[in-house]
Protein backbone atom coordinates (compact mmCIF):
# COMPACT_ATOMS: atom_id res chain seq x y z
CA UNK A 1 0.00 0.00 0.00
CA UNK A 2 1.46 3.08 -1.02
CA UNK A 3 1.55 5.92 2.02
CA UNK A 4 -0.92 8.97 2.55
CA UNK A 5 0.75 12.06 1.03
CA UNK A 6 -1.11 15.46 1.91
CA UNK A 7 -3.29 17.06 -0.95
CA UNK A 8 -4.25 20.21 -1.84
CA UNK A 9 -7.84 19.42 -1.19
CA UNK A 10 -7.38 17.67 2.04
CA UNK A 11 -10.24 19.09 3.73
CA UNK A 12 -12.71 19.68 1.06
CA UNK A 13 -16.31 18.82 1.93
CA UNK A 14 -15.14 19.04 5.90
CA UNK A 15 -16.80 21.45 8.05
CA UNK A 16 -14.67 22.55 11.15
CA UNK A 17 -15.21 24.80 14.40
CA UNK A 18 -11.59 26.36 15.81
CA UNK A 19 -12.06 27.97 18.65
CA UNK A 20 -9.91 30.60 20.11
CA UNK A 21 -8.67 31.58 16.91
CA UNK A 22 -8.78 35.42 16.75
CA UNK A 23 -4.76 35.05 16.36
CA UNK A 24 -1.96 33.07 17.19
CA UNK A 25 -2.08 29.28 16.65
CA UNK A 26 -5.98 28.98 17.03
CA UNK A 27 -5.86 31.58 13.74
CA UNK A 28 -3.25 30.07 11.91
CA UNK A 29 -5.01 26.72 11.77
CA UNK A 30 -8.25 28.10 10.83
CA UNK A 31 -6.86 29.87 8.00
CA UNK A 32 -5.19 26.44 7.01
CA UNK A 33 -8.27 23.94 7.18
CA UNK A 34 -9.98 26.71 4.77
CA UNK A 35 -7.00 27.01 2.63
CA UNK A 36 -7.32 22.89 2.26
CA UNK A 37 -10.73 23.20 0.97
CA UNK A 38 -12.71 22.97 4.99
CA UNK A 39 -15.40 25.15 5.73
CA UNK A 40 -14.51 26.67 8.88
CA UNK A 41 -15.75 28.77 11.61
CA UNK A 42 -13.83 30.48 13.69
CA UNK A 43 -13.94 31.64 17.44
CA UNK A 44 -13.04 34.85 19.63
CA UNK A 45 -14.53 36.24 22.48
CA UNK A 46 -12.21 39.65 23.60
CA UNK A 47 -10.91 40.42 20.16
CA UNK A 48 -13.79 38.86 18.58
CA UNK A 49 -13.55 41.90 15.59
CA UNK A 50 -10.39 39.75 14.67
CA UNK A 51 -12.33 36.52 14.27
CA UNK A 52 -14.71 38.37 12.13
CA UNK A 53 -12.16 40.34 10.17
CA UNK A 54 -9.88 37.15 9.15
CA UNK A 55 -13.25 35.32 8.24
CA UNK A 56 -13.82 37.83 6.16
CA UNK A 57 -10.48 37.88 4.40
CA UNK A 58 -10.37 33.97 3.92
CA UNK A 59 -14.04 34.95 2.32
CA UNK A 60 -12.55 37.44 0.08
CA UNK A 61 -10.59 34.79 -0.95
CA UNK A 62 -13.03 32.90 -2.31
CA UNK A 63 -12.53 30.08 1.05
CA UNK A 64 -15.95 29.19 2.90
CA UNK A 65 -15.66 30.89 6.55
CA UNK A 66 -17.67 32.00 9.17
CA UNK A 67 -17.18 33.72 12.47
CA UNK A 68 -18.85 33.87 15.84
CA UNK A 69 -18.41 35.04 19.50
CA UNK A 70 -18.60 33.91 22.73
CA UNK A 71 -16.73 33.79 26.33
CA UNK A 72 -15.33 30.16 26.98
CA UNK A 73 -15.70 30.76 31.08
CA UNK A 74 -19.43 30.77 30.60
CA UNK A 75 -21.08 26.93 30.11
CA UNK A 76 -23.85 28.50 28.15
CA UNK A 77 -21.39 30.86 25.53
CA UNK A 78 -19.83 27.29 24.65
CA UNK A 79 -22.86 25.38 23.75
CA UNK A 80 -24.05 28.57 22.20
CA UNK A 81 -20.75 28.66 20.22
CA UNK A 82 -21.16 24.91 19.40
CA UNK A 83 -24.66 24.82 18.45
CA UNK A 84 -24.10 27.86 16.07
CA UNK A 85 -21.22 26.26 14.30
CA UNK A 86 -23.27 23.11 13.66
CA UNK A 87 -26.11 25.40 12.19
CA UNK A 88 -23.45 27.28 10.03
CA UNK A 89 -21.86 24.21 8.60
CA UNK A 90 -25.00 21.34 8.67
CA UNK A 91 -22.75 19.43 10.82
CA UNK A 92 -19.37 19.00 12.55
CA UNK A 93 -16.23 16.96 11.45
CA UNK A 94 -13.43 18.61 13.46
CA UNK A 95 -13.80 20.33 16.63
CA UNK A 96 -10.62 22.09 17.40
CA UNK A 97 -10.24 23.15 21.10
CA UNK A 98 -7.75 26.01 21.02
CA UNK A 99 -9.87 28.62 23.20
CA UNK A 100 -7.77 29.40 26.51
CA UNK A 101 -5.39 31.70 28.33
CA UNK A 102 -3.11 31.86 31.75
CA UNK A 103 -5.22 34.68 32.70
CA UNK A 104 -1.91 36.53 34.21
CA UNK A 105 0.69 34.85 36.31
CA UNK A 106 -0.75 33.98 40.18
CA UNK A 107 1.66 33.33 43.03
CA UNK A 108 -1.22 30.90 45.05
CA UNK A 109 -1.26 33.63 47.74
CA UNK A 110 -2.45 35.68 45.53
CA UNK A 111 -5.07 32.89 43.89
CA UNK A 112 -9.01 33.77 45.26
CA UNK A 113 -11.97 32.09 44.46
CA UNK A 114 -13.16 33.77 41.25
CA UNK A 115 -9.21 33.62 39.64
CA UNK A 116 -9.64 29.90 40.22
CA UNK A 117 -12.89 29.68 39.06
CA UNK A 118 -12.13 31.42 35.83
CA UNK A 119 -9.20 29.55 34.91
CA UNK A 120 -10.24 26.25 35.40
CA UNK A 121 -13.84 27.40 33.56
CA UNK A 122 -12.08 28.74 30.51
CA UNK A 123 -8.86 25.70 30.04
CA UNK A 124 -10.65 23.04 31.94
CA UNK A 125 -14.90 23.40 31.66
CA UNK A 126 -15.06 25.05 27.92
CA UNK A 127 -13.10 22.04 26.53
CA UNK A 128 -15.42 19.42 28.47
CA UNK A 129 -18.51 21.37 27.60
CA UNK A 130 -17.97 21.68 24.06
CA UNK A 131 -16.76 18.08 23.25
CA UNK A 132 -20.30 17.16 24.94
CA UNK A 133 -22.20 19.49 23.02
CA UNK A 134 -20.09 18.79 19.85
CA UNK A 135 -21.01 14.72 20.31
CA UNK A 136 -24.05 14.44 18.57
CA UNK A 137 -22.52 15.67 15.36
CA UNK A 138 -18.87 14.36 15.52
CA UNK A 139 -20.91 10.57 16.09
CA UNK A 140 -22.92 11.76 12.74
CA UNK A 141 -19.93 12.51 10.90
CA UNK A 142 -17.43 9.98 12.53
CA UNK A 143 -15.81 13.44 13.56
CA UNK A 144 -12.15 14.43 15.19
CA UNK A 145 -11.55 16.23 18.08
CA UNK A 146 -7.98 18.16 18.57
CA UNK A 147 -7.06 19.87 22.20
CA UNK A 148 -4.53 22.52 22.53
CA UNK A 149 -2.80 21.45 25.41
CA UNK A 150 0.73 22.87 26.51
CA UNK A 151 4.66 21.46 27.13
CA UNK A 152 3.68 22.94 30.67
CA UNK A 153 1.46 20.34 31.30
CA UNK A 154 4.40 17.78 31.84
CA UNK A 155 6.85 20.84 32.99
CA UNK A 156 4.23 22.82 35.35
CA UNK A 157 5.13 25.57 33.55
CA UNK A 158 6.64 28.81 35.12
CA UNK A 159 6.45 30.26 38.60
CA UNK A 160 2.84 32.10 38.81
CA UNK A 161 1.50 29.71 36.44
CA UNK A 162 0.16 26.70 38.28
CA UNK A 163 -3.37 26.91 37.76
CA UNK A 164 -2.86 27.29 34.16
CA UNK A 165 -0.53 23.89 33.95
CA UNK A 166 -2.98 21.93 35.69
CA UNK A 167 -5.58 22.72 33.80
CA UNK A 168 -3.33 21.63 30.21
CA UNK A 169 -2.36 18.57 32.43
CA UNK A 170 -6.02 17.88 32.62
CA UNK A 171 -6.27 18.55 28.99
CA UNK A 172 -3.91 15.82 28.13
CA UNK A 173 -5.07 13.31 30.21
CA UNK A 174 -8.85 14.02 29.53
CA UNK A 175 -7.94 13.64 25.18
CA UNK A 176 -6.56 10.02 26.80
CA UNK A 177 -9.73 9.05 28.48
CA UNK A 178 -11.57 10.51 25.79
CA UNK A 179 -10.16 9.12 23.10
CA UNK A 180 -10.85 5.41 24.74
CA UNK A 181 -14.38 6.04 25.45
CA UNK A 182 -15.27 7.43 21.83
CA UNK A 183 -13.26 4.88 19.77
CA UNK A 184 -16.78 2.76 19.76
CA UNK A 185 -18.59 6.14 17.99
CA UNK A 186 -15.13 6.09 15.25
CA UNK A 187 -14.64 9.02 16.94
CA UNK A 188 -10.88 10.13 17.08
CA UNK A 189 -9.74 12.04 19.68
CA UNK A 190 -5.95 13.47 20.44
CA UNK A 191 -4.13 16.62 21.23
CA UNK A 192 -1.50 18.80 20.12
CA UNK A 193 1.31 20.82 23.34
CA UNK A 194 2.96 23.73 22.04
CA UNK A 195 5.87 24.58 23.57
CA UNK A 196 7.03 28.31 23.80
CA UNK A 197 5.75 29.85 20.73
CA UNK A 198 6.11 33.44 19.72
CA UNK A 199 2.31 34.33 20.01
CA UNK A 200 0.38 37.36 22.30
CA UNK A 201 0.16 34.59 24.80
CA UNK A 202 3.96 34.98 25.52
CA UNK A 203 3.74 39.24 24.98
CA UNK A 204 1.78 39.66 27.77
CA UNK A 205 3.14 37.02 30.21
CA UNK A 206 6.71 36.68 29.77
CA UNK A 207 9.53 39.00 29.22
CA UNK A 208 12.48 39.52 26.51
CA UNK A 209 14.98 38.36 28.57
CA UNK A 210 12.88 35.40 29.56
CA UNK A 211 12.33 34.01 26.07
CA UNK A 212 15.88 35.07 24.71
CA UNK A 213 16.82 32.70 27.82
CA UNK A 214 14.15 29.88 27.08
CA UNK A 215 15.29 30.20 22.87
CA UNK A 216 19.34 29.47 24.28
CA UNK A 217 18.29 26.48 25.52
CA UNK A 218 16.07 24.98 23.26
CA UNK A 219 17.83 22.34 20.55
CA UNK A 220 16.28 24.03 17.54
CA UNK A 221 17.91 27.71 18.28
CA UNK A 222 14.81 29.23 18.60
CA UNK A 223 11.21 30.30 19.78
CA UNK A 224 8.16 28.91 17.96
CA UNK A 225 5.46 30.45 15.57
CA UNK A 226 2.05 29.74 15.30
CA UNK A 227 2.99 28.34 11.64
CA UNK A 228 4.86 25.63 13.21
CA UNK A 229 2.40 24.13 14.76
CA UNK A 230 0.34 24.20 12.01
CA UNK A 231 0.96 20.70 10.68
CA UNK A 232 0.15 18.83 13.86
CA UNK A 233 -3.25 20.14 14.03
CA UNK A 234 -4.24 18.96 10.49
CA UNK A 235 -2.47 16.22 10.78
CA UNK A 236 -4.34 14.84 13.09
CA UNK A 237 -7.80 15.92 11.79
CA UNK A 238 -7.06 14.21 8.72
CA UNK A 239 -9.36 10.80 8.56
CA UNK A 240 -6.74 9.85 5.81
CA UNK A 241 -3.33 10.72 7.36
CA UNK A 242 -4.07 10.05 10.49
CA UNK A 243 -7.28 7.16 10.77
CA UNK A 244 -5.48 4.99 13.31
CA UNK A 245 -4.32 7.47 15.12
CA UNK A 246 -6.09 8.24 18.78
CA UNK A 247 -5.36 9.17 22.05
CA UNK A 248 -2.00 11.27 21.58
CA UNK A 249 -0.33 13.86 22.27
CA UNK A 250 2.26 15.10 19.82
CA UNK A 251 4.69 17.85 21.29
CA UNK A 252 5.87 20.48 19.05
CA UNK A 253 8.64 22.49 20.66
CA UNK A 254 11.99 22.48 18.65
CA UNK A 255 13.03 19.74 21.52
CA UNK A 256 12.66 22.05 24.29
CA UNK A 257 11.23 19.27 25.90
CA UNK A 258 11.70 15.81 25.10
CA UNK A 259 9.32 12.93 26.71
Amino acid sequence: MRPALPAADEFAGRRVLVTGSSRGIGAEVARAFAGLGASVVLHGHARAAEARDLAERLRADGLSAHAVEGDFADRRQVEAVVDRAAELLGGLDVLVNNAGTMLGRMPLERVDDAFLDRSFDLNMRSVVVACRRALPALRASKGAIVNTSSISARTGGSPGSSLYSAAKAFVSTFTRSLAAELAADGIRVNAVAPGTIGTDFHARYSTPEKLAATAARIPLGRIGTAEDCVGAYLFLASPRLAGYVTGQVIDVNGGQFMG
